[in-house]
Protein backbone atom coordinates (compact mmCIF):
# COMPACT_ATOMS: atom_id res chain seq x y z
CA UNK A 1 0.00 0.00 0.00
CA UNK A 2 3.03 2.31 0.32
CA UNK A 3 4.12 1.85 -3.30
CA UNK A 4 2.70 4.20 -5.90
CA UNK A 5 2.45 1.78 -8.83
CA UNK A 6 0.39 -1.04 -7.21
CA UNK A 7 -2.10 1.52 -5.86
CA UNK A 8 -2.44 3.17 -9.26
CA UNK A 9 -2.88 -0.21 -10.95
CA UNK A 10 -5.46 -1.27 -8.35
CA UNK A 11 -7.47 1.87 -9.12
CA UNK A 12 -7.31 1.03 -12.83
CA UNK A 13 -8.57 -2.49 -12.17
CA UNK A 14 -11.41 -1.20 -10.00
CA UNK A 15 -12.37 1.31 -12.72
CA UNK A 16 -12.47 -1.41 -15.41
CA UNK A 17 -14.59 -3.63 -13.19
CA UNK A 18 -17.01 -0.75 -12.66
CA UNK A 19 -17.17 -0.12 -16.41
CA UNK A 20 -18.27 -3.74 -16.76
CA UNK A 21 -20.91 -3.01 -14.13
CA UNK A 22 -22.52 -0.49 -16.52
CA UNK A 23 -23.48 -3.48 -18.66
CA UNK A 24 -24.81 -5.35 -15.62
CA UNK A 25 -26.92 -2.37 -14.47
CA UNK A 26 -28.43 -1.72 -17.90
CA UNK A 27 -29.14 -5.45 -18.35
CA UNK A 28 -30.86 -5.46 -14.93
CA UNK A 29 -32.91 -2.40 -15.88
CA UNK A 30 -34.26 -3.87 -19.12
CA UNK A 31 -34.77 -7.29 -17.54
CA UNK A 32 -37.22 -5.71 -15.10
CA UNK A 33 -39.34 -4.56 -18.03
CA UNK A 34 -38.84 -7.71 -20.10
CA UNK A 35 -39.89 -10.23 -17.43
CA UNK A 36 -41.82 -8.00 -14.99
CA UNK A 37 -40.30 -10.06 -12.17
CA UNK A 38 -36.96 -11.07 -10.69
CA UNK A 39 -35.81 -13.72 -13.15
CA UNK A 40 -33.46 -16.49 -11.96
CA UNK A 41 -30.88 -18.56 -13.81
CA UNK A 42 -33.07 -21.62 -13.27
CA UNK A 43 -36.00 -19.96 -15.05
CA UNK A 44 -33.78 -19.21 -18.04
CA UNK A 45 -33.68 -22.95 -18.74
CA UNK A 46 -37.41 -22.82 -19.53
CA UNK A 47 -36.96 -22.78 -23.30
CA UNK A 48 -40.61 -22.06 -24.11
CA UNK A 49 -40.74 -19.05 -21.81
CA UNK A 50 -37.45 -17.57 -23.01
CA UNK A 51 -38.12 -18.22 -26.71
CA UNK A 52 -41.59 -16.67 -26.49
CA UNK A 53 -40.30 -13.52 -24.76
CA UNK A 54 -37.37 -13.12 -27.19
CA UNK A 55 -39.65 -13.43 -30.22
CA UNK A 56 -41.92 -10.67 -28.93
CA UNK A 57 -39.05 -8.39 -27.80
CA UNK A 58 -36.13 -9.25 -30.07
CA UNK A 59 -34.40 -5.84 -29.86
CA UNK A 60 -34.68 -5.72 -26.07
CA UNK A 61 -33.31 -9.25 -25.82
CA UNK A 62 -30.41 -8.38 -28.10
CA UNK A 63 -29.58 -5.28 -26.04
CA UNK A 64 -29.61 -7.25 -22.76
CA UNK A 65 -27.34 -9.89 -24.32
CA UNK A 66 -25.00 -7.17 -25.60
CA UNK A 67 -24.76 -5.61 -22.14
CA UNK A 68 -24.00 -9.02 -20.62
CA UNK A 69 -21.24 -9.41 -23.21
CA UNK A 70 -19.75 -6.00 -22.30
CA UNK A 71 -19.64 -7.03 -18.63
CA UNK A 72 -18.09 -10.38 -19.55
CA UNK A 73 -15.41 -8.77 -21.72
CA UNK A 74 -14.41 -6.33 -18.97
CA UNK A 75 -14.29 -8.91 -16.18
CA UNK A 76 -12.47 -11.58 -18.22
CA UNK A 77 -9.81 -9.22 -19.61
CA UNK A 78 -10.89 -9.61 -23.23
CA UNK A 79 -10.35 -6.95 -25.86
CA UNK A 80 -10.35 -4.00 -25.43
CA UNK A 81 -10.02 -4.47 -21.64
CA UNK A 82 -7.09 -6.93 -21.60
CA UNK A 83 -4.45 -4.56 -20.22
CA UNK A 84 -5.83 -4.54 -16.66
CA UNK A 85 -4.95 -8.17 -15.88
CA UNK A 86 -1.13 -7.97 -15.63
CA UNK A 87 -1.49 -4.63 -13.79
CA UNK A 88 -3.73 -6.29 -11.21
CA UNK A 89 -1.01 -8.88 -10.59
CA UNK A 90 1.43 -6.19 -9.49
CA UNK A 91 0.89 -7.06 -5.80
CA UNK A 92 3.88 -8.25 -3.76
CA UNK A 93 2.46 -11.71 -2.93
CA UNK A 94 1.47 -14.65 -5.16
CA UNK A 95 -2.07 -14.55 -3.71
CA UNK A 96 -3.02 -11.41 -5.67
CA UNK A 97 -1.67 -12.89 -8.89
CA UNK A 98 -3.47 -16.19 -8.33
CA UNK A 99 -6.75 -14.46 -7.53
CA UNK A 100 -6.74 -12.29 -10.65
CA UNK A 101 -4.78 -14.41 -13.13
CA UNK A 102 -6.35 -17.77 -12.29
CA UNK A 103 -9.70 -17.19 -10.57
CA UNK A 104 -11.52 -13.87 -10.98
CA UNK A 105 -10.57 -13.52 -14.64
CA UNK A 106 -12.96 -16.41 -15.40
CA UNK A 107 -16.00 -14.54 -14.07
CA UNK A 108 -16.94 -13.20 -17.51
CA UNK A 109 -16.90 -16.65 -19.09
CA UNK A 110 -18.94 -17.97 -16.15
CA UNK A 111 -21.50 -15.18 -16.70
CA UNK A 112 -21.87 -16.15 -20.36
CA UNK A 113 -22.29 -19.81 -19.44
CA UNK A 114 -25.02 -19.06 -16.89
CA UNK A 115 -26.93 -16.80 -19.30
CA UNK A 116 -26.43 -19.05 -22.37
CA UNK A 117 -30.11 -20.15 -22.54
CA UNK A 118 -31.12 -16.49 -22.87
CA UNK A 119 -29.01 -15.63 -25.95
CA UNK A 120 -28.74 -19.16 -27.36
CA UNK A 121 -31.10 -18.42 -30.27
CA UNK A 122 -29.71 -14.93 -31.00
CA UNK A 123 -27.36 -15.70 -33.89
CA UNK A 124 -25.89 -12.19 -34.13
CA UNK A 125 -24.89 -12.25 -30.44
CA UNK A 126 -23.30 -15.69 -30.77
CA UNK A 127 -21.29 -14.56 -33.80
CA UNK A 128 -20.19 -11.43 -31.95
CA UNK A 129 -19.07 -13.45 -28.89
CA UNK A 130 -17.15 -15.83 -31.16
CA UNK A 131 -15.42 -12.96 -32.99
CA UNK A 132 -14.48 -11.15 -29.76
CA UNK A 133 -13.10 -14.38 -28.32
CA UNK A 134 -11.14 -15.13 -31.51
CA UNK A 135 -9.62 -11.64 -31.77
CA UNK A 136 -8.81 -11.59 -28.05
CA UNK A 137 -7.15 -15.01 -28.24
CA UNK A 138 -4.96 -14.00 -31.19
CA UNK A 139 -3.90 -10.60 -29.86
CA UNK A 140 -3.27 -11.70 -26.25
CA UNK A 141 -1.31 -14.74 -27.50
CA UNK A 142 1.03 -12.47 -29.43
CA UNK A 143 1.41 -10.16 -26.42
CA UNK A 144 2.12 -13.13 -24.13
CA UNK A 145 4.96 -14.35 -26.36
CA UNK A 146 6.97 -11.14 -25.94
CA UNK A 147 6.42 -10.49 -22.22
CA UNK A 148 9.58 -9.97 -20.16
CA UNK A 149 7.97 -10.95 -16.82
CA UNK A 150 6.54 -14.30 -15.77
CA UNK A 151 3.39 -12.68 -14.34
CA UNK A 152 2.69 -10.81 -17.56
CA UNK A 153 3.24 -13.93 -19.64
CA UNK A 154 0.86 -16.01 -17.51
CA UNK A 155 -1.73 -13.20 -17.41
CA UNK A 156 -1.95 -12.78 -21.17
CA UNK A 157 -1.79 -16.56 -21.73
CA UNK A 158 -4.77 -16.93 -19.40
CA UNK A 159 -6.64 -14.18 -21.29
CA UNK A 160 -5.92 -16.00 -24.57
CA UNK A 161 -7.34 -19.26 -23.20
CA UNK A 162 -10.44 -17.45 -21.99
CA UNK A 163 -10.86 -16.06 -25.50
CA UNK A 164 -10.98 -19.68 -26.72
CA UNK A 165 -13.50 -20.47 -23.96
CA UNK A 166 -15.66 -17.61 -25.27
CA UNK A 167 -15.54 -19.23 -28.71
CA UNK A 168 -16.53 -22.62 -27.27
CA UNK A 169 -19.48 -21.07 -25.42
CA UNK A 170 -20.60 -19.27 -28.60
CA UNK A 171 -20.52 -22.59 -30.48
CA UNK A 172 -22.71 -24.16 -27.80
CA UNK A 173 -20.00 -26.49 -26.47
CA UNK A 174 -20.94 -25.91 -22.85
CA UNK A 175 -19.42 -29.07 -21.38
CA UNK A 176 -16.12 -28.52 -23.19
CA UNK A 177 -16.10 -24.87 -22.10
CA UNK A 178 -16.69 -25.90 -18.48
CA UNK A 179 -13.84 -28.44 -18.55
CA UNK A 180 -11.58 -25.87 -20.24
CA UNK A 181 -12.66 -23.27 -17.67
CA UNK A 182 -11.68 -25.43 -14.68
CA UNK A 183 -8.50 -26.77 -16.29
CA UNK A 184 -7.24 -23.29 -17.13
CA UNK A 185 -7.90 -22.10 -13.56
CA UNK A 186 -5.92 -25.01 -12.09
CA UNK A 187 -3.10 -24.62 -14.63
CA UNK A 188 -2.64 -20.89 -14.02
CA UNK A 189 -2.74 -21.36 -10.25
CA UNK A 190 -0.03 -24.02 -10.54
CA UNK A 191 2.09 -21.90 -12.89
CA UNK A 192 1.94 -18.88 -10.61
CA UNK A 193 2.92 -20.96 -7.57
CA UNK A 194 5.98 -22.48 -9.25
CA UNK A 195 6.94 -19.37 -11.27
CA UNK A 196 9.82 -18.32 -8.93
CA UNK A 197 11.52 -21.68 -9.46
CA UNK A 198 10.95 -21.51 -13.22
CA UNK A 199 12.48 -18.02 -13.37
CA UNK A 200 15.53 -19.28 -11.45
CA UNK A 201 16.01 -22.21 -13.85
CA UNK A 202 15.59 -19.99 -16.91
CA UNK A 203 18.10 -17.43 -15.68
CA UNK A 204 20.63 -20.18 -14.91
CA UNK A 205 20.07 -21.84 -18.28
CA UNK A 206 20.40 -18.55 -20.12
CA UNK A 207 23.55 -17.60 -18.21
CA UNK A 208 25.40 -20.86 -18.83
CA UNK A 209 23.95 -22.49 -21.94
CA UNK A 210 22.30 -19.77 -24.01
CA UNK A 211 23.00 -20.04 -27.74
CA UNK A 212 21.42 -17.37 -30.00
CA UNK A 213 19.32 -18.67 -32.84
CA UNK A 214 20.61 -18.14 -36.34
CA UNK A 215 18.49 -15.63 -38.17
CA UNK A 216 17.42 -16.92 -41.55
CA UNK A 217 16.49 -14.20 -43.98
CA UNK A 218 13.27 -14.86 -45.79
CA UNK A 219 12.82 -14.29 -49.49
CA UNK A 220 9.50 -12.63 -48.73
CA UNK A 221 10.34 -9.12 -47.51
CA UNK A 222 6.70 -8.28 -46.85
CA UNK A 223 6.48 -11.25 -44.49
CA UNK A 224 9.50 -10.01 -42.49
CA UNK A 225 8.00 -6.54 -42.29
CA UNK A 226 4.68 -7.95 -41.10
CA UNK A 227 6.45 -10.11 -38.52
CA UNK A 228 8.43 -7.12 -37.22
CA UNK A 229 5.34 -4.93 -37.09
CA UNK A 230 3.40 -7.51 -35.10
CA UNK A 231 6.38 -7.89 -32.76
CA UNK A 232 6.47 -4.14 -32.10
CA UNK A 233 2.69 -4.00 -31.65
CA UNK A 234 2.89 -6.86 -29.17
CA UNK A 235 5.68 -5.18 -27.23
CA UNK A 236 3.46 -2.11 -26.95
CA UNK A 237 0.54 -4.39 -25.92
CA UNK A 238 -1.32 -3.08 -28.95
CA UNK A 239 -1.77 0.20 -27.05
CA UNK A 240 -4.88 -1.25 -25.41
CA UNK A 241 -4.48 0.83 -22.27
CA UNK A 242 -4.09 4.05 -24.26
CA UNK A 243 -7.11 3.16 -26.39
CA UNK A 244 -9.26 2.58 -23.33
CA UNK A 245 -8.08 5.82 -21.76
CA UNK A 246 -8.87 7.69 -24.99
CA UNK A 247 -12.40 6.25 -25.20
CA UNK A 248 -13.48 6.27 -21.55
CA UNK A 249 -11.38 8.44 -19.27
CA UNK A 250 -10.12 11.21 -21.58
CA UNK A 251 -13.65 12.61 -22.22
CA UNK A 252 -14.18 12.77 -18.44
CA UNK A 253 -10.94 14.71 -18.05
CA UNK A 254 -11.91 17.18 -20.79
CA UNK A 255 -15.07 18.33 -19.01
CA UNK A 256 -13.03 19.49 -16.00
CA UNK A 257 -12.92 23.14 -17.11
CA UNK A 258 -16.64 23.52 -17.96
CA UNK A 259 -17.46 22.20 -14.48
CA UNK A 260 -15.04 24.52 -12.66
CA UNK A 261 -17.94 26.73 -11.46
CA UNK A 262 -19.15 23.96 -9.13
CA UNK A 263 -17.73 24.71 -5.68
CA UNK A 264 -18.82 24.95 -2.04
CA UNK A 265 -20.73 28.21 -2.65
CA UNK A 266 -22.72 26.71 -5.52
CA UNK A 267 -23.62 23.75 -3.27
CA UNK A 268 -24.96 26.04 -0.54
CA UNK A 269 -26.68 28.69 -2.66
CA UNK A 270 -27.73 26.70 -5.75
CA UNK A 271 -27.84 22.93 -5.27
CA UNK A 272 -29.54 22.78 -1.86
CA UNK A 273 -32.32 25.28 -2.77
CA UNK A 274 -32.80 23.55 -6.13
CA UNK A 275 -33.16 20.16 -4.48
CA UNK A 276 -35.63 21.47 -1.88
CA UNK A 277 -37.66 23.16 -4.62
CA UNK A 278 -37.76 19.89 -6.57
CA UNK A 279 -38.88 17.89 -3.52
CA UNK A 280 -41.65 20.39 -2.76
CA UNK A 281 -42.81 20.30 -6.38
CA UNK A 282 -43.01 16.50 -6.38
CA UNK A 283 -44.68 15.79 -3.06
CA UNK A 284 -47.12 18.72 -3.21
CA UNK A 285 -48.04 18.01 -6.83
CA UNK A 286 -47.23 21.45 -8.29
CA UNK A 287 -46.09 19.91 -11.58
CA UNK A 288 -48.59 17.47 -13.09
CA UNK A 289 -47.59 17.66 -16.75
CA UNK A 290 -46.01 14.29 -17.65
CA UNK A 291 -43.93 15.68 -20.52
CA UNK A 292 -42.49 18.43 -18.29
CA UNK A 293 -41.68 15.90 -15.58
CA UNK A 294 -39.82 13.71 -18.08
CA UNK A 295 -37.67 16.65 -19.20
CA UNK A 296 -36.99 17.60 -15.59
CA UNK A 297 -36.00 14.01 -14.83
CA UNK A 298 -33.44 14.12 -17.64
CA UNK A 299 -32.19 17.53 -16.49
CA UNK A 300 -31.67 16.39 -12.88
CA UNK A 301 -30.05 13.14 -14.01
CA UNK A 302 -27.62 15.14 -16.15
CA UNK A 303 -26.94 17.42 -13.17
CA UNK A 304 -26.18 14.34 -11.03
CA UNK A 305 -23.79 13.09 -13.71
CA UNK A 306 -22.10 16.52 -13.81
CA UNK A 307 -21.62 16.50 -10.03
CA UNK A 308 -20.01 13.06 -10.14
CA UNK A 309 -17.78 14.10 -13.05
CA UNK A 310 -16.70 17.16 -11.07
CA UNK A 311 -15.97 14.97 -8.02
CA UNK A 312 -13.93 12.60 -10.22
CA UNK A 313 -11.88 15.53 -11.56
CA UNK A 314 -11.55 17.38 -8.24
CA UNK A 315 -7.92 17.88 -7.22
CA UNK A 316 -7.85 20.47 -4.43
CA UNK A 317 -10.38 19.33 -1.82
CA UNK A 318 -11.39 15.81 -0.81
CA UNK A 319 -14.25 17.23 1.28
CA UNK A 320 -15.73 19.04 -1.74
CA UNK A 321 -15.48 15.86 -3.85
CA UNK A 322 -17.20 13.89 -1.07
CA UNK A 323 -20.07 16.39 -0.81
CA UNK A 324 -20.55 16.40 -4.57
CA UNK A 325 -20.87 12.61 -4.59
CA UNK A 326 -23.50 12.71 -1.83
CA UNK A 327 -25.50 15.39 -3.64
CA UNK A 328 -25.27 13.38 -6.86
CA UNK A 329 -27.14 10.55 -5.12
CA UNK A 330 -29.82 12.98 -3.94
CA UNK A 331 -30.31 14.38 -7.44
CA UNK A 332 -30.54 10.86 -8.89
CA UNK A 333 -33.35 10.26 -6.39
CA UNK A 334 -34.96 13.54 -7.46
CA UNK A 335 -34.69 12.68 -11.17
CA UNK A 336 -36.35 9.29 -10.73
CA UNK A 337 -39.02 10.83 -8.48
CA UNK A 338 -39.95 13.27 -11.26
CA UNK A 339 -39.96 10.38 -13.71
CA UNK A 340 -42.12 7.85 -11.86
CA UNK A 341 -42.74 9.22 -8.36
CA UNK A 342 -40.37 7.24 -6.16
CA UNK A 343 -42.36 7.02 -2.90
CA UNK A 344 -40.97 8.01 0.51
CA UNK A 345 -40.36 4.41 1.61
CA UNK A 346 -38.33 3.56 -1.49
CA UNK A 347 -36.44 6.84 -1.32
CA UNK A 348 -35.70 6.12 2.34
CA UNK A 349 -34.26 2.70 1.48
CA UNK A 350 -32.03 4.28 -1.16
CA UNK A 351 -30.92 7.43 0.69
CA UNK A 352 -30.61 6.11 4.27
CA UNK A 353 -27.38 4.29 3.44
CA UNK A 354 -26.08 7.39 1.63
CA UNK A 355 -26.85 9.69 4.56
CA UNK A 356 -25.21 7.44 7.17
CA UNK A 357 -22.12 6.69 5.07
CA UNK A 358 -21.88 10.30 3.90
CA UNK A 359 -21.92 11.73 7.43
CA UNK A 360 -19.33 9.22 8.67
CA UNK A 361 -17.01 9.83 5.71
CA UNK A 362 -17.27 13.61 5.83
CA UNK A 363 -16.76 13.58 9.61
CA UNK A 364 -13.50 11.65 9.18
CA UNK A 365 -12.24 14.01 6.47
CA UNK A 366 -13.16 17.03 8.61
CA UNK A 367 -11.47 15.51 11.67
CA UNK A 368 -8.24 14.82 9.79
CA UNK A 369 -8.21 18.32 8.31
CA UNK A 370 -9.08 20.41 11.37
CA UNK A 371 -7.81 18.37 14.33
CA UNK A 372 -4.82 16.61 12.81
CA UNK A 373 -3.93 19.18 10.16
CA UNK A 374 -3.78 16.49 7.47
CA UNK A 375 -3.45 17.49 3.84
CA UNK A 376 -6.75 16.93 1.99
CA UNK A 377 -5.67 17.60 -1.62
CA UNK A 378 -6.12 14.89 -4.24
CA UNK A 379 -3.10 15.59 -6.43
CA UNK A 380 -0.98 12.95 -4.68
CA UNK A 381 -1.11 9.94 -2.36
CA UNK A 382 -0.77 10.99 1.29
CA UNK A 383 -0.49 7.65 3.09
CA UNK A 384 -2.40 8.56 6.26
CA UNK A 385 -3.27 4.89 6.89
CA UNK A 386 0.16 4.54 8.46
CA UNK A 387 -0.90 6.75 11.39
CA UNK A 388 -4.68 6.31 11.40
CA UNK A 389 -5.41 2.66 10.43
CA UNK A 390 -8.73 2.51 12.30
CA UNK A 391 -9.98 5.72 10.71
CA UNK A 392 -8.93 4.47 7.29
CA UNK A 393 -10.90 1.25 7.79
CA UNK A 394 -14.04 3.13 8.85
CA UNK A 395 -13.65 5.52 5.92
CA UNK A 396 -13.29 2.58 3.52
CA UNK A 397 -16.55 1.12 4.85
CA UNK A 398 -18.21 4.52 4.32
CA UNK A 399 -16.86 4.57 0.74
CA UNK A 400 -18.33 1.14 0.05
CA UNK A 401 -21.67 2.29 1.45
CA UNK A 402 -21.66 5.34 -0.83
CA UNK A 403 -20.68 3.18 -3.83
CA UNK A 404 -23.67 0.86 -3.33
CA UNK A 405 -21.86 -2.27 -2.15
CA UNK A 406 -24.08 -4.80 -0.32
CA UNK A 407 -23.27 -3.47 3.14
CA UNK A 408 -26.00 -0.83 3.24
CA UNK A 409 -29.55 -0.25 2.00
CA UNK A 410 -28.18 1.69 -0.96
CA UNK A 411 -27.45 -1.67 -2.60
CA UNK A 412 -31.21 -2.39 -2.74
CA UNK A 413 -32.05 1.26 -3.39
CA UNK A 414 -30.13 1.36 -6.67
CA UNK A 415 -32.17 -1.59 -7.91
CA UNK A 416 -35.38 0.19 -6.89
CA UNK A 417 -34.28 3.34 -8.72
CA UNK A 418 -33.73 1.41 -11.95
CA UNK A 419 -37.20 -0.16 -11.77
CA UNK A 420 -38.75 3.33 -11.93
CA UNK A 421 -37.12 4.10 -15.29
CA UNK A 422 -39.34 3.08 -18.20
CA UNK A 423 -38.28 0.84 -21.05
CA UNK A 424 -38.19 3.65 -23.64
CA UNK A 425 -36.11 6.00 -21.44
CA UNK A 426 -32.71 4.76 -22.53
CA UNK A 427 -30.95 8.10 -22.04
CA UNK A 428 -32.18 8.44 -18.47
CA UNK A 429 -31.18 4.84 -17.64
CA UNK A 430 -27.73 5.39 -19.16
CA UNK A 431 -27.13 8.63 -17.22
CA UNK A 432 -28.19 7.03 -13.94
CA UNK A 433 -26.13 3.86 -14.53
CA UNK A 434 -22.98 5.76 -15.52
CA UNK A 435 -23.44 8.04 -12.49
CA UNK A 436 -23.60 4.99 -10.20
CA UNK A 437 -20.40 3.65 -11.74
CA UNK A 438 -18.51 6.96 -11.55
CA UNK A 439 -19.56 7.37 -7.92
CA UNK A 440 -17.83 4.09 -7.08
CA UNK A 441 -14.66 5.09 -8.93
CA UNK A 442 -14.60 8.58 -7.39
CA UNK A 443 -15.03 7.47 -3.76
CA UNK A 444 -12.35 4.77 -4.00
CA UNK A 445 -10.06 7.34 -5.60
CA UNK A 446 -10.60 9.65 -2.61
CA UNK A 447 -9.79 6.80 -0.21
CA UNK A 448 -6.65 5.86 -2.13
CA UNK A 449 -5.34 9.44 -2.38
CA UNK A 450 -5.92 10.27 1.29
CA UNK A 451 -4.98 7.05 3.05
CA UNK A 452 -2.75 5.00 0.72
CA UNK A 453 0.76 5.62 -0.52
CA UNK A 454 3.98 6.46 1.30
CA UNK A 455 3.87 9.50 3.56
CA UNK A 456 7.09 11.43 4.19
CA UNK A 457 6.91 12.88 7.70
CA UNK A 458 8.24 16.40 8.03
CA UNK A 459 10.30 17.13 11.17
CA UNK A 460 7.71 19.70 12.34
CA UNK A 461 4.86 17.18 12.00
CA UNK A 462 6.66 14.23 13.59
CA UNK A 463 5.98 15.36 17.15
CA UNK A 464 2.28 16.00 16.49
CA UNK A 465 1.83 12.61 14.85
CA UNK A 466 3.52 10.87 17.75
CA UNK A 467 1.25 12.64 20.22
Amino acid sequence: RQRYLPIKNALKVFAIYRIGDVGILLAMWLSHHLWHENITFLQLHNEELVHHVILEHSLVGAFISLMILVAALAKSAQLPFSAWLPRAMEGPTPSSAIFYGALSVHIGAFLLMRTFPFWEHQLSIRVLIFIMGLVSAIVTSMIARVQSTIKGKIAYSSAAQIGIIFMEIALGLEVLALIHFVSNAFLRSYQLLISPSIVTYMVREQFYNFVPEEQIKSRFIWFEKLKTSLYIFSLKEWRLESLLYLIVFSPLKKIRKPLAFINLKSIVFVLIPLYLLGIISIYFGFLKNESTNNYLALAFAFLAFSLVAKAYNERKSARLAWLLIIFAHFFIDLAVSFNDHLDIKEAGIYLSGIIISGIIGFGILQYLHQVKGATMGLNQFHGWVQYYPKLSFVFLVACLGIAGFPISTTFFGEDLVLTHIQQDQFLLATLVSISFILIGIAVIRIFARIFLGHYQVNPQEKTDLTL
